[in-house]
């Protein structure tokens, strides 16, 4: 039986005390003020949609991800007829076991796939992307240089609306 009395899992906690143990230095979060959402200029059904995940995916030609990375700031585009099969998982931050199973747990591209033929959603870009997974402590480099590399490719691949699925 779940008891509602119990403490929640420290989550930041833990982690600040596995990667201070390690000697680095705490976290800074990310606190944003505001966010630059907007409602879609379209319905749904109408929008081109990708997908990005950070819970270490990648084809199986592709170099697997690096665990453990810090700063990682790779960003693998995949081609949107990829098979299910196709994938390797490299994450030591979540118990993966039933994506291993399903990609659609961590990656659902089926999903996205089945929107599309039931007309909920217009079109898939040609890409869709498996990146930030690193830990990544320089947000700098995110903020100037990665996320608007990234935004340029969405763009080029004319995509309404970005689906992110973060491990």
């Amino acid at each position: 039986m779940l008891n509602w009395q119990q403490s929640p899992i420290r989550y930041v906690d833990g982690l600040a005390s596995y990667y201070g143990a390690m000697g680095h230095p705490p976290y800074a979060w990310t606190i944003n003020q505001d966010a630059p959402l907007h409602r879609l200029g379209r319905p749904l059904r109408e929008c081109r949609v990708t997908l990005l995940t950070s819970g270490g995916i990648s084809q199986c030609a592709m170099p697997a991800w690096d665990p453990m990375a810090r700063n990682d700031h790779r960003l693998d585009a995949i081609p949107a007829d990829v098979s299910t099969a196709d994938f390797q998982i490299h994450d030591a931050y979540y118990d993966h076991k039933d994506a291993e199973r399903d990609i659609n747990c961590q990656f659902p591209i089926d999903r996205l796939r089945e929107l599309l033929d039931t007309g909920e959603i217009g079109s898939l870009a040609a890409r869709f992307w498996s990146g930030f997974m690193g830990r990544i402590y320089d947000r700098s480099k995110v903020i100037g240089e990665s996320a608007p590399a990234f935004v340029e490719q969405l763009r080029n691949d004319e995509v309404d609306l970005l689906i992110a699925v973060p491990a």
